[in-house]
């Protein structure tokens, strides 16, 4: 579903994946104007919040990190820190 939305967007942007060998692992990272958004996409309606602090490998990035977040079934967005939020699936 998300590549379909970003595929009917007429703002184009870049999707990827992120693991290391320390078993490190974003599901979707997000670069689009210069900027990566690390998303989590999780089944649960709450995840557990500390999901975004291994966003924090991405700082080494020659790429400034954005906003992100956890997309999931929550019924509305929610945030979790200053740069990174819950995000419900059915805003996709």
């Amino acid at each position: 579903e998300l590549l379909k939305s970003f595929s009917y967007s007429a703002d184009k942007a870049n999707l990827t994946y992120y693991r290391d060998s320390n078993a490190k692992e974003i599901d979707v990272i997000v670069e689009e104007n210069g900027l990566i958004h690390p998303l989590e996409i999780k089944k649960s309606a709450n995840p557990d919040r500390r999901e975004v602090k291994k966003y924090e490998v991405l700082d080494k990035t020659v790429l400034e990190r954005g906003s992100g977040g956890i997309v999931c079934m929550c019924e509305e967005v929610i945030p979790i820190d200053q740069k990174n939020c819950f995000i419900p699936c059915n805003l996709i």
